[in-house]
Parts: C-alpha cells; sequence; structure tokens
C-alpha cells in the first residue's frame, strides 16, 4: 500500500515546479525582479489586488452597502422552499472561506513576510470585498433552477458571458470539479492533525499513525462524510448551518480570550503590524514588497475573493434582487479576513516565534508545522494552567475548519456538475466520488505515515488555474453587474427584472417575480 502511494506521489513530482512557476510569474526573471516593490509582486497577485481596487471604484464602494444591507438580507425569513436562504448561502460560503487557511495560512504569511503581511492582508480583504460582490452578482444573474434548488456559480455565467457557447461552461465546470475534489485529501489530512493534536495533548503521548485512534478517525470520518454528502446540498446546509457558528464563534471568543489576556500587548501588536508593512526587519529580507506580497497571496487565497469557488454557493441562495447576495458574500469576505485571521495574525505576531534560531522559512515549510507554530504561540501566550484547554479547544476549531470546508468543497463541485448533467445517477457519481473515494484516500495516506507533497501541490495550482480563468469572465461581465447594482440604488432593492438591464435569464422573469413588489 505504501508502495502504491509513493509512486501516486512520485507521479505528481512535477506539479509543485510547474504551480511555482505559475503563481510567481514573472518574479522569476531578475529583470522584473530589479523594479522597486512592484518587483517582488506576481502578476496573479498584481490582477486580483488591482481588479479589487477597479470594482471598488466603479461600483462607488459597494463595500459600504454590505455593512448596511447584509445582515437585514441574512435576518429575513423566507416566502417559500426555493433554493436555500441567504443566512444558509453566506454560512455555506463560510464553511469554505473560515476554513484552515485561516490559521495555517496567516501564519505563513507572517513567518515568510513578517508582522507586516497583516496589514496588508486587510487591505486585500477590503477591496476583495468588491471582487466577491461582482461574482456573486454574477452568479445569482445567471442561476438556474433544479426541482426545489438552485444551482449556478461560475460554469454557469461563465458560458452567457462567454459567447453563450455550452463548451466553456464544460471547461469551468470539469476545472472547478478537479479543484474542489483534490482538496479534499488535504481537508481530510488537516482534520487527522488537528484531532491526533487534541489527542497528544490531552494524554502526554504522541498516537501512531497506526494506532486505533487514527483508524477510528477515519471510519467516522468516511461514515460521516458519506451520510451528509450522499443527503445532498440540503442536508449539508443543515449542519453547516450549525458547525460554522459553532467553530466561529468558538475560535473568535477563545482568541478574544487570548486578547485580554494580552491586553497591555495591544499597541505593540498594531506598531508591529504598521511597522513591518513599511518597513520590514531585515529577518524577511527587509523589503516592503516582501510583506505587501505575502499578505495580499495570502488574504485573497484566504477569502477566496475573485476565484469564483465561493458562486455555487452564491447561486444557491433564494433572493428577491441578485445584489442582495452580492452584500452577503463580500461580507463574508470581510468576517473570514479581518476578524478570523486578524485574531489568528494577534497570537503569532506577538509569540515572536520566529526571533529563535530556527528561519522563517523552516516555521512555514507545510501545514503540519504551521498549526504546530501557531498552538505553540497560543501557549506562549496564556497562564500555563488553562493552556492545555485553550490548545485543545483550538485545535477542535481548527478540525471543524477542515471538517466544514471539506463538505463545502464536495458540495460546490455537486453543483458546478449540474452544468454538465443535472442526470440523478451523474449527480450521485459526484457525490460517490468525493466522499468514498476522495476522502477515503486522503485518509488512508494519513494511516500510511505519508504526507505526499507532490499531491497537495495540485491544489495550489488548481487554485491559481481558478483565478485566471475567472479573472477576465469577471471583466466581461462586469458591466452587468454595474447595471444591476444600479437598479438596485434606484429601487432601494425593488422588482428586479433582467430584461430591465438588457438580458433574458431563466430566474429573474416577469413570472417568477411577479410575488415581490
Amino acid at each position: 500500500m505504501q508502495e502504491l502511494f509513493e509512486s501516486v506521489n512520485n507521479l505528481f513530482g512535477f506539479i509543485a515546479p510547474v504551480s511555482n512557476a505559475v503563481w510567481d510569474f514573472p518574479t522569476q526573471f531578475a529583470t522584473y525582479r530589479s523594479i522597486p516593490l512592484l518587483g517582488q509582486l506576481s502578476l496573479a497577485v498584481i490582477i486580483l489586488l488591482g481588479m479589487g481596487i477597479v470594482f471598488t471604484v466603479k461600483t462607488g464602494f459597494v463595500q459600504t452597502l454590505s455593512f448596511t444591507r447584509a445582515i437585514p438580507i441574512m435576518l429575513r425569513k423566507r416566502s417559500d422552499r426555493t433554493g436555500i436562504s441567504a443566512l444558509a448561502s453566506f454560512l455555506l460560503g463560510l464553511a469554505m472561506r473560515a476554513g484552515p487557511g485561516n490559521i495555517v495560512g496567516v501564519t505563513g504569511a507572517i513567518t515568510v513576510g513578517g508582522p507586516g503581511a497583516l496589514f496588508w492582508m486587510w487591505v486585500a480583504a477590503l477591496f476583495g470585498m468588491a471582487t466577491a460582490f461582482m461574482e456573486s452578482v454574477l452568479a445569482q444573474l445567471f442561476k438556474e433552477k433544479k426541482d426545489n434548488e438552485y444551482v449556478g456559480g461560475m460554469p454557469f455565467y461563465g458560458r452567457r458571458i462567454v459567447g453563450n457557447k455550452r463548451i466553456v461552461g464544460i471547461v469551468l465546470s470539469v476545472a472547478f470539479m478537479i479543484y474542489a475534489l483534490f482538496n479534499v485529501p488535504v481537508q481530510t489530512f488537516n482534520v487527522f492533525t488537528a484531532i491526533g493534536m487534541i489527542a497528544d495533548t490531552a494524554t502526554g503521548t504522541v498516537s501512531d499513525r497506526q494506532s486505533t485512534l487514527y483508524y477510528g478517525i477515519a471510519m467516522v470520518m468516511v461514515a460521516s462524510c458519506a451520510w451528509l454528502i450522499l443527503g445532498g446540498i440540503r442536508r449539508v446546509t443543515a449542519y453547516t448551518n450549525v458547525l460554522v457558528p459553532i467553530k466561529a464563534t468558538v475560535f473568535c471568543l477563545i482568541s478574544l480570550l487570548i486578547v485580554l489576556i494580552n491586553l497591555p500587548l495591544i499597541p505593540s501588536f498594531f506598531s508591529a503590524v504598521l511597522v513591518g508593512a513599511f518597513s520590514p526587519d531585515a529577518l524577511f529580507g527587509g523589503a516592503m514588497g516582501v510583506a505587501l506580497a505575502e499578505g495580499v497571496k495570502r488574504g485573497l487565497m484566504s477569502n477566496e475573493a475573485g476565484q469564483g469557488t465561493i458562486t455555487m454557493a452564491a447561486a444557491a441562495a433564494d433572493n428577491d434582487h441578485p445584489c442582495e447576495q452580492g452584500f452577503v458574500q463580500s461580507l463574508g469576505v470581510f468576517f473570514d479576513t479581518l476578524i478570523i485571521c486578524t485574531l489568528t495574525g494577534f497570537i503569532v505576531v506577538l509569540a515572536h516565534l520566529w526571533t529563535g534560531s530556527a528561519s522563517s522559512a523552516e516555521w512555514a515549510s507545510d501545514s503540519a508545522s504551521r498549526i504546530g507554530t501557531y498552538l505553540t504561540s497560543v501557549e506562549a501566550l496564556v497562564p500555563a494552567f488553562i493552556a492545555q484547554a485553550v490548545i485543545i479547544i483550538l485545535a477542535a476549531c481548527y478540525a471543524l475548519f477542515a471538517f466544514t470546508t471539506l463538505l463545502g468543497m464536495i458540495s460546490f463541485a455537486e453543483i458546478s456538475a449540474n452544468f454538465i448533467s443535472r442526470s440523478t445517477t451523474f449527480i450521485l457519481g459526484v457525490r460517490v466520488l468525493g466522499s468514498l473515494v476522495f476522502v477515503p484516500f486522503g485518509a488512508l495516506t494519513v494511516l500510511a505515515g505519508l504526507e505526499l507533497g507532490n499531491l497537495w501541490t495540485i491544489t495550489d495550482l488548481t487554485n491559481i488555474i481558478m483565478v485566471y480563468l475567472n479573472i477576465p469572465i469577471l471583466l466581461l461581465g462586469a458591466p452587468l453587474v454595474y447595471k444591476a447594482l444600479a437598479h438596485y440604488r434606484a429601487t432601494n432593492g425593488g422588482k428586479f427584472i433582467s430584461a430591465d438591464i438588457g438580458i433574458e435569464t431563466e430566474h429573474w422573469t416577469h413570472e417568477n417575480q411577479k410575488h415581490l413588489r
């Protein structure tokens, strides 16, 4: 078995250099790197941040509407049972956004780029809110009805925007399904890592990968995922509606407790972040561009604005106006980065673990070491008598982060698959593939004691591919979003018919909207 896994890992040995080359382009070239500040930024980072700035200006800082309109929309009672509620869509999106990246991604950004990386994460999130608004409105505009549910997202709006050619949607759907399903084993590994840390902390001993504990985790993981995923989107959202608020609330409360314990250090935290943003320590390269590049990259990858990966959740919602889910998902970016990531950053920055003998590269080598770095940081900031309990609780939150992300990945793959075929057999096949193939595969690699770094790198490559696929579509579809937003502002969210902005869509018709004011 171990030889089989190693063969699979070796088969994908070419992925890492390709992924790094695509992510870092064109920083590999000395001429480009010699450009002050700009030379530290990859093309992907420049485009994502630049697109967020353009969308912010063009929409008249739509983020302000997200702050005032999103919560009332989520609290509004639904009049029918078609689709899922705006709140359920928000929580399903947050199941993906508030994932392990909120801990390991932030830890990695700070240990590589210094405390200043957190400042640039904030900047990326504020502009990313506009990008999230744009893609979510497009998802709502072109959503389609399937029985008593809505399906949609990047494959659906991509087809309509790029010449209304079915092949475009099929390519986008397949690309997203590859991205989502290959993320499943990684999140399975993260669940094992977190639960293993809980057991090790509680017992004081390190559990072997072949122990009864790990086999028990594997059986529970596979059984629970199969039961949830095979029950469809409604069953998944019924549980993410509970799990996501629990994980977010507990994580934030414990993090705030750590902040209160270290209240006198708050000024030094903000000082380290702001100084590090513009005058970073030589330990991190001594260049502002390093902090900026790491912060923007990790921020955008954490909140997923611009990747098109949250658009499936946006399309599934039942809204009275397409802009409503744009406000809701935009607020999700704020919550993910400005709140959850900041709380993580507070702990990592103040612990100063990078000032020891190990280099920052060693601290940020992989997700397992990053979560270890984070929990060690926690231990350094709390009294010894509560350290063990706090570490166990935060590790449990990390496990939930990974588990809900896993559920979101498979569910979004299913929604995306609906573009290819809505056959019950085909959709069931996608559910089975995710829950009974990719989840067990991730579990078996853990039990075999393998990390499969090359295989995990596929997720990084598919991640950037999704960005490059989604960006041109967003730019082409932007005029439609601007028109929809103008309609929302003019009517205060009144009855919306797609023909009013010059397009015909399946859902936003006079017939479907006649129940509205």
